[in-house]
């Protein structure tokens, strides 16, 4: 699909899309609760979607009725010892393959797991040596999917390497409750900690505390149960970036469904948008943005690295050079993100360089120009943000990638448009 963004001024309401990360994370843990869930406000983007069909495959039962999930969860009971090898399919989901490889290694049988598109490029080294790390039969073909593992985890002692993801470790803190004694973790370099916030919370809603020391060392009393609950998915800061730097780069918009207090770690975009001297007000349910002198700035999203392409996008409207730390993290995504950012603001004739572990990106005017997603949902997004305000139109190959993450996305912003 080619989405084609015409220069425009943007003004308006929008309503901030789910919050993938925690609707993946709620209904994950529904599945494995006693009782009956709800998820009010799940969304329908495609890795929800995979959770969804992921979470059948491991013997819940979801119903959808208008905008909510009603999931029978399995409870502590495991699926009967077998030597048939259960599929399941992550589609193009990272958080999906290694939070799902966590709780199949929890049960005791033998799990295929698998994806499609960029998934299947992405390395899977990590997951690899932290389930083996817990004792569980791991294997990967070659470094990359599929993944086999068969459970349960064998060991009460295990450290973990946590320094290219720290989704493995949710997966694993989602699934340690399901084993039979105490699990003691001792962790690595923990990036994207405000992601393990997340989960903790999300756990905690379900009825399950574990006890963490500073990210560090962490120890889940198991066996504990999850008890069902009504679980309403926030708005999702990652997606909602996006229509923030809309407003502070073209105009003005209004967010709603954005919890300032969340522990998402994309949040921090006021931060950024503060540095760079947009003009941000901050309400309870309510952020709105409106457009200033933008000035380069600073901003270590070594935490929050998806937040790279709308901050991209930010810093190609700002006078001077800014600087973004945290480049690093940027090779593993859905793209080389660092090569997609470079190539797609290059196009549009804005410099932007990487040294080391940081990104330098040299504002100004932005050219009309045809460029590629990468088959990346946060390229697509930040192409189109930037085309906004561009000198013509900008065309956006592969469009399509927004479906992982936000589908409504072109709808929505085209309702600010003016």
């Amino acid at each position: 699909m080619k989405k084609c963004v015409s220069p425009s001024a943007v003004n308006g309401q929008l309503k901030a899309p789910p919050s993938k990360s925690a609707a993946q994370r709620a209904i994950a843990i529904a599945a494995l609760a006693d009782g009956v869930s709800e998820i009010s406000k799940p969304g329908r983007c495609d890795d929800v979607l995979a959770a969804i069909n992921v979470c059948c495959k491991l013997g819940a039962k979801i119903t959808k009725i208008a905008d909510k999930l009603v999931i029978e969860g399995t409870g502590r009971k495991n699926t009967p010892e077998s030597d048939e090898t259960v599929t399941l399919d992550c589609g193009e989901s990272g958080l999906g393959i290694r939070m799902f490889s966590g709780i199949a290694a929890a049960r005791g049988r033998k799990y295929l797991l698998t994806g499609r598109g960029s998934l299947l490029k992405r390395p899977m080294h990590s997951i690899e040596a932290s389930l083996r790390a817990l004792g569980v039969d791991c294997s990967t073909e070659n470094g990359h999917l599929p993944l086999y593992v068969k459970g349960p985890f064998n060991t009460g002692h295990a450290s973990i390497d946590a320094s290219l993801s720290s989704q493995v470790l949710t997966g694993i803190l989602i699934g340690a409750p399901l084993s039979e004694s105490n699990i003691y973790l001792h962790v690595d370099s923990l990036k994207s900690k405000p992601y393990i916030d997340l989960t903790l919370k999300v756990m905690k809603a379900f009825g399950v505390e574990l006890f963490n020391s500073g990210y560090t060392r962490i120890h889940i009393p198991a066996p504990l149960n999850y008890h069902a609950c009504s679980y309403v998915v926030e708005g999702d800061w990652s997606g909602a970036a996006f229509l923030l730097v809309a407003g502070a780069t073209s105009g003005q918009i209004a967010v709603s469904g954005l919890k300032p207090s969340s522990a998402q770690a994309d949040k921090r975009i006021l931060e950024a948008l503060d540095a760079a001297g947009a003009q941000v007000s901050v309400r309870e349910n309510e952020i709105s943005v409106r457009k200033h002198k933008l000035m380069a700035f600073e901003f270590d999203a070594t935490h929050c690295p998806d937040l790279f392409p709308p901050l991209a996008v930010l810093a190609a409207n700002c006078k001077g050079e800014s600087r973004i730390f945290g480049a690093g993290r940027l090779r593993a995504k859905e793209s080389d993100r660092a090569m997609s950012i470079s190539d797609i603001l290059g196009k549009m004739g804005i410099s932007v360089r990487v040294e080391d572990d940081t990104m330098i990106i040299k504002g100004g005017s932005i050219r009309p120009a045809t460029v590629s997603s990468h088959s990346d949902h946060r390229i697509a997004m930040a192409a189109a943000v930037a085309g906004l305000n561009a000198e013509g139109e900008v065309c956006i190959e592969g469009a399509q990638a927004i479906n992982k993450s936000y589908p409504d996305f072109f709808d929505d912003l085209d309702k600010t448009r003016q």
